[in-house]
């Protein structure tokens, strides 16, 4: 009897008929699948399960949260090979989870201390999927009522109901896991706010590798190495993903809007005079207004609208301008030689050189078979 991740393997004979189960884990070319309980066979582990060479050939990628049917399992050693993957009602390719239903956003409110401007980019990051935004809020113990109760009332106003807990006290464990409950949820935050704590007290079969907070730098330091799913006790799956400390900010600027609640609930009401109006300086703009994080997002724009600049010059080669970044990190502008004028680049020439010496070798042994 093996046991891994809380589900023992039982000896059973193979069978014909394609199992279903859901993709908990993958190490190296290994998947950890589930299987679905069926009659009289309870929910079980196959954690040596291989894609079938059909799948690979056709590109087919398996992922975390993947469901999957697999075939010919050997329930002594746990091997089986995965021949289907069910269609995904959501994807995510950073982290890659499938089928994920909600977000698990969480942040610490000290150690380290809550940044703003970093949660706002968590939230826009998590905002983009199109998932559920579920924010947390943890280390509550550290800090008084009255400053839990502030942040509270700020969060709301930004459009976010948060759940304050402590996983060293308990405070709000349970009305945290009634919002996981039967649902796939993708664990996510920066280093260092206790999310592998959190894990491990609503899935104490986990055991995950948990870190101090750095003292000098007031840093998390990185626990998780790679995506697993965990089966909470009550029903439900948690997504532990690794923890990075400043998300990519690659929304477009005409998206960017709809990842702020704020912009959202201010457009239902009445809309812009401008359809393509980004609430700069356009008149009879609706959005602008007396909302804290507007100055945020109007920063964050600028970043938005420079990154769709870089990206439209880099998808057009034959521009008249170039851009080149010096040693200094400045960024100059240069005009673009035509392609015949233009200077055939050394890895170029090398794999020319490459080739030629192939075929070169190539002419000799025939003649020297002649």
């Amino acid at each position: 009897m093996t046991q891994l991740l809380g589900h023992p393997i039982a000896d059973q004979t193979s069978t014909n008929q394609p199992l279903v189960g859901v993709v908990l884990a993958i190490q190296a070319n290994y998947y950890y699948v589930q299987v679905d309980a069926s009659g009289d066979r309870p929910v079980q582990m196959l954690p040596l399960c291989t894609r079938r060479s059909r799948l690979k050939k056709i590109g087919q990628q398996v992922m975390v949260g993947d469901r999957v049917h697999v075939e010919e399992p050997d329930w002594e050693s746990g091997r089986a090979a995965i021949c289907h993957i069910e269609e995904r009602r959501s994807q995510l390719d950073r982290p890659p989870v499938a089928n994920a239903d909600q977000i698990l956003l969480i942040f610490a409110l000290a150690k380290p201390a809550l940044d703003i401007s970093q949660l706002s980019r968590f939230l826009i990051k998590a905002e983009s999927t199109g998932i559920e935004v579920c924010l947390c809020l943890s280390k509550s113990d550290l800090v008084p009522t009255p400053h839990r109760d502030a942040w509270r009332d700020r969060l709301r106003a930004w459009g976010y109901d948060p759940v304050m807990i402590s996983s060293y006290t308990g405070l709000g464990i349970e009305v945290l896991a009634d919002r996981l409950d039967e649902r796939v949820t993708i664990v996510s935050g920066p280093s260092g706010v206790g999310k592998s704590s959190l894990i491990n007290m609503l899935v104490p079969a986990a055991k995950l590798r948990t870190s101090a907070v750095s003292g000098r730098l007031e840093r998390g330091r990185h626990t998780t190495r790679h995506v697993a799913l965990f089966e909470m006790p009550k029903g439900g799956l948690l997504a532990d993903t690794p923890g990075f400390n400043q998300p990519d900010m690659d929304a477009s600027p005409y998206d960017l809007m709809n990842y702020f609640p704020e912009v959202r609930s201010r457009l239902k009401k009445r809309v812009c005079q401008f359809s393509d109006c980004l609430h700069q300086q356009e008149p009879g703009c609706r959005v602008r207004g007396d909302w804290e994080r507007y100055e945020m997002y109007l920063r964050f724009l600028d970043e938005a609208l420079v990154l769709q600049t870089a990206k439209s010059k880099k998808s057009t080669p034959d521009a008249a301008l170039k851009q080149k970044t010096n040693s200094a990190g400045e960024v100059t502008y240069e005009p673009r030689l035509k392609s015949k004028y233009r200077q055939v680049s050394r890895k170029t020439e090398q794999q020319s050189m490459q080739v030629m010496k192939g075929k070169v070798g190539d002419w000799l042994e025939d003649g020297d078979d002649s």
